[in-house]
């Protein structure tokens, strides 16, 4: 009994000496934190998604309060509205940035990119990148199997039954860049939403030659540089039998879209153009009409005139023959 007594005591000053020991020292060696940091985060929505190019909200706290300025600080999830809550607690102004979205650079539909094999394995772009090119002749376009649609958080994005294709929800998409990692062949980009989400893009990531890449997608872009030639303000550049417009640049004109033979380039949220009239349909209907009245004019001055002589002439018949049948009998009572 005295052994377990003794063995108790003899612990419990080792743990009491020990916590003594571990309090003196992690308050001679602690690190003083920034009481602004709880504050910021607390403004954070709390996502966690690292589309801000950090761990977490509570790292991208840490580094708006170490900044000097909030230049290349931007939470994608809260937008604007947090980052200046952020600044007013910091005492800096949020840098300006415009709203992002998430656009899918692929047009090859089930109808435009026709099935050359059949994949029967796990159900990852990843895996099937890895094995070979995918179910179609082209290399670069979609696999279909939603690594996209698993890394979003935010229900931002589904995949399109009939297309075979990932379409992103504008209303519920914040840019956090997890789908543009998730994809195994880059074709998700994150561009600039634009005025009314109006937005102008090459919806082709082919690099084939112009044959090849038309055998193996209808929709895709062959490089011929009809849009780079007809851009004026130097928005679209032709590398690699691939055309791209640069959104910082692109004023919205639309012309690229309708000289593209293929039409690769894709245009969104935009009003439908005005069809011009002919020049020729309004003068037309003034000629028939002017003939149209005039030609009755001379019918009927021609049946009014044709009854005249008729008449005149069954009234000057009956006069004349009068005196000549008169006159037999005249002579035959004088004899």
């Amino acid at each position: 009994m005295n052994i377990i007594w003794i063995a108790l005591i003899v612990l419990g000053c080792t743990a009491l000496l020990a916590a003594v020991l571990l309090y003196f020292l992690a308050q001679k060696f602690k690190v003083e934190e920034d009481p602004r940091i709880d504050l910021v985060q607390e403004v954070l929505p709390g996502a966690n998604c690292g589309g801000c190019g950090f761990a977490g909200c509570r790292a991208l706290a840490e580094a708006c309060c170490k900044a000097e300025t909030l230049d290349g600080l931007l939470c994608p999830v809260g937008g604007q509205e947090v980052m200046k809550k952020v600044g007013d607690i910091l005492g800096l102004a949020p840098a300006a940035s415009d709203p992002m979205v998430a656009v899918v650079r692929c047009n090859g539909t089930c109808e435009a990119r026709p099935r050359t094999s059949e994949y029967n394995g796990t159900r990852s772009c990843k895996i099937m990148n890895s094995l070979y090119v995918g179910e179609t002749a082209c290399g670069f376009g979609c696999l279909g199997c939603g690594d996209c649609v698993a890394a979003c958080k935010f229900d931002a994005i589904h995949m399109n039954s009939e297309t075979g294709l990932p379409e992103v929800d504008d209303e519920k998409c914040v840019a956090c860049g997890a789908c543009v990692k998730a994809c195994p062949r880059n074709i998700i980009e994150l561009r600039k939403k634009g005025p009314k989400n109006r937005r102008i893009w090459v919806d082709c990531v082919s690099k084939d030659k112009g044959a090849v890449a038309r055998k193996a997608c209808l929709n895709a872009c062959i490089g011929c540089g009809k849009c780079q030639k007809e851009c004026q303000f130097e928005a679209i550049t032709v590398e690699n039998n691939l055309a791209y417009i640069d959104f910082r640049k692109c004023r919205m004109c639309r012309k690229c879209v309708g000289v593209c033979p293929t039409g690769a380039i894709h245009e969104i949220n935009f009003p439908p153009k005005p069809t011009p009239k002919p020049a020729e349909e309004a003068p037309k209907p003034v000629a028939p009409k002017v003939a149209e009245e005039v030609k009755p004019v001379a019918p009927k001055a021609a049946e009014e005139v044709k009854p005249v002589a008729p008449k005149a002439a069954e009234e000057v018949k009956p006069v004349v023959e009068k005196p000549i049948d008169n006159e037999p009998a005249k002579k035959e009572d004088k004899k």
